[in-house]
């Protein structure tokens, strides 16, 4: 079909095993930082990158 085309959206999440809280609040901004830079370098587009202790949701 001509002029058509799809979006796929997609969520990640990352957790270490047994959920333990391996996130540190002082540590949290410089990895949302490279994760972000990631997605910026594959030119896809990043909707929110959302932190818990023991778990990362890249959207």
């Amino acid at each position: 079909m001509a002029n058509t085309y799809t979006q796929i959206y997609i969520q990640i999440v990352f957790a270490v095993r047994g959920r333990k809280c391996f996130i540190q609040e002082d540590f949290r901004e410089e990895v949302q930082k490279y994760m972000t830079g990631i997605v910026k370098n594959k030119k896809q587009k990043l909707f929110a990158v959302l932190y818990a202790r023991s778990c990362a949701h890249v959207d």
